[in-house]
C-alpha cells in the first residue's frame, strides 16, 4: 500500500477547525489503511491583519465588525459549541480572543520537525476555544509548546527570529494554487479536496477513494 497524503489547512482561531479535526480523526480511526496515511498540517491565516495584543473577544468583534448584538452572538456561538460538544469538545467561545496566528503557525512547523505537530496543534486549538488563551502571546506559546513536549530553548529561538516564516507562506501559496479559500480544508492524495467541518462519512469516503487510487 502506497502512502496516502492528507493535507489539512487550519487556523488556530477557527472553532470549526477543531471540530473538523475530531471528525477526521474518527474517519481515520475506522479506515483500514490508516497506517499508510501521512497527515500534514498546513497554515492558513483567517485574518493576517489581526492584532497580536488584544483583549477583544469573539462576541466583541462580532459587534464591532458586523453589528451583531451580544444576545444574537451568544446564540450563534452556542450553536457552534453544541456541535463541538457532539465531538467531545468543550468550548467557551465567549472568552476566545481572535488574535494574529502567524507565530503559532511558525511553531507548528517547528513542532513538525520534532514529530509533535498534531499534539501541538491540538493544544493550541484547546487553548483558544476553551481557555481564552492568547495564541499570539509569546510566553503563552512557550508554555503551550512545553506542555506539548517541545523543548523551551528552541521554541524561544523560533519566536525571537523569523524561522519557518517561509514555510507558513509556502502553505498559504499552496492553498491559493489548489483553490483552498477557507478552513478547515482537506486535500487527500493531492486529488480530492473538501472544505468545512464535514461529516465523518464524507471524510471516510475520500479516504476510501484514495485507497483505490494508490493501491
Amino acid at each position: 500500500m502506497n502512502e496516502i497524503s492528507v493535507e489539512i489547512w487550519t487556523d488556530v482561531v477557527c472553532p470549526w477547525c477543531f471540530i473538523g479535526k475530531r471528525r477526521f480523526e474518527k474517519a481515520l480511526a475506522q479506515f483500514e489503511e490508516r497506517d499508510a496515511v501521512r497527515v500534514r498540517w498546513r497554515s492558513f491565516e483567517l485574518d493576517p491583519a489581526a492584532l497580536r495584543d488584544t483583549e477583544e473577544t469573539i462576541p466583541q468583534r462580532m459587534l464591532r465588525r458586523q453589528g451583531i448584538p451580544p444576545e444574537r452572538a451568544a446564540q450563534l456561538l452556542a450553536g457552534v459549541s453544541e456541535q463541538a460538544a457532539a465531538e467531545g469538545l468543550e468550548y467557551h467561545l465567549d472568552r476566545a480572543r481572535p488574535v494574529n496566528t502567524f507565530d503559532a503557525h511558525r511553531l507548528v512547523h517547528h513542532a513538525d520537525t520534532e514529530g509533535l505537530a498534531e499534539r501541538f496543534q491540538e493544544r493550541l486549538m484547546r487553548a483558544y476555544t476553551a481557555e481564552g488563551a492568547s495564541v499570539a502571546d509569546h510566553p503563552t506559546l512557550v508554555a503551550l509548546a512545553e506542555e506539548s513536549g517541545l523543548a523551551t530553548g528552541p521554541v524561544r529561538d523560533v519566536l525571537a527570529g523569523d524561522a519557518y516564516a517561509d514555510a507558513v507562506r509556502a502553505d498559504e501559496d499552496r492553498a491559493a494554487r489548489l483553490g483552498v479559500s477557507g478552513v478547515p480544508s482537506f486535500v487527500i492524495a493531492e486529488q480530492w479536496s473538501v472544505s468545512g467541518a464535514q461529516p465523518v462519512e464524507v471524510l471516510a469516503g475520500l479516504l476510501d477513494r484514495a485507497t483505490v487510487r494508490t493501491a
